[in-house]
């Protein structure tokens, strides 16, 4: 793997799947991996397990681990050809330049602006570290995706051992703030690449980007959708079309016992307690919630013991290409 920025950057999610449990029960056994090796983490806006997680997968390969919190630093420019006279004071160009030669991997985590769609939707900050980095990027959260959050997902569902084929249901839940969709995009994507039978539930206006659910079924009765359901994924996000803004806040979309039946329950973290789910579903022994945020380590270490296993390859063949150049 050079880079993980999308779930597409994995070629075999099964194969990554199986060797993410295994380094569940083993997480030291490629601690000599990342000896003399530094992931450098760039944080756009606050974190918890994100960032606790990802130091932890890192530090469980025997890397060294520097964090940069760029909204309490400094502006970065991002854009070609300004005028840097008001409040950015470094340019990515150089900035992405010289943490590459502080890095071995750089992992990027910014939220989108939720006002600008065509900026957003062009993911120009991670886009940006893609361009001008020479090292390997990561993906912590974009303003579109949330790949390592996807990944826990999926050990998390394959961590059910459902008998049969699941029924799992994406649904929207009411929040008082404008969220992004990176969430629930990146989640849709892995259904698409999972064999289960996959609903998204939310009410009109909410759709998501169509190019991101492409042919998924959408189901506007809650209740309906909750039908038969093994899992139920809830996260709130804006709107698409009417891009960022809050149409509703209608307390019938919040997860409940009584509508939640027998389905486990997922979300990523953090959730609003009797906003988005109320507390007999958070408290009940089908609340996932605690072991998705567990997996958040395991998901993350598959990523980058992945990208240091490439990398390793990488230089040993280029070493050989030289050893056999003067041989």
């Amino acid at each position: 793997m050079k880079k993980f920025t999308t779930l597409n950057d994995i070629h075999n999610l099964q194969e990554i799947l199986a060797q993410a449990l295994e380094l569940k029960q083993h997480p030291f056994s490629f601690s000599h991996l990342g000896k003399q090796k530094t992931l450098v983490m760039l944080f756009f806006n606050a974190s918890l397990r994100t960032r606790l997680s990802t130091e932890k997968a890192a530090k469980n390969l025997g890397m060294e681990v520097s964090v940069l919190n760029i909204a309490n630093a400094w502006n970065l420019e991002f854009e070609n050809g300004t005028i840097m006279n008001l409040n950015t004071s470094e340019h990515i160009k150089e900035a992405a330049e010289v943490i590459s030669q502080y890095a071995d991997i750089i992992a990027v985590r910014a939220f989108p602006s939720l006002k600008n769609k065509e900026q957003d939707t062009a993911e120009y900050i991670i886009n940006s570290f893609l361009k001008y980095a020479s090292v390997p990027i990561v993906n912590m959260e974009s303003a579109t995706a949330h790949p390592l959050q996807a990944l826990a997902d999926a050990i998390t569902i394959k961590e059910a051992n459902f008998t049969k084929k699941p029924n799992i249901v994406l649904s929207w839940a009411p929040h008082p703030k404008a969220l992004p969709h990176s969430v629930a995009n990146s989640f849709v994507n892995l259904m698409h690449k999972m064999d289960v039978n996959f609903t998204i539930t939310h009410p009109k206006g909410y759709e998501l980007d169509p190019a991101i659910t492409k042919n998924s079924p959408i189901e506007y009765d809650q209740q309906k959708a909750f039908e038969n359901a093994d899992i139920v994924y809830t996260k709130n996000w804006s709107s698409f079309n009417d891009y960022g803004k809050v149409l509703l806040d209608d307390e019938m979309w919040m997860i409940t016992k009584k509508n939640l039946k027998e389905a486990k329950f997922m979300h990523c973290l953090p959730i609003r307690r009797n906003v988005v789910a109320e507390d007999a579903v958070l408290d009940s022994p089908n609340s996932l919630v605690i072991q998705q945020a567990n997996n958040r380590t395991f998901a993350t270490q598959i990523v980058l013991q992945q990208i240091l296993m490439y990398d390793k390859m990488s230089n040993s063949k280029l070493n050989n290409h030289y050893i056999n150049q003067y041989e």
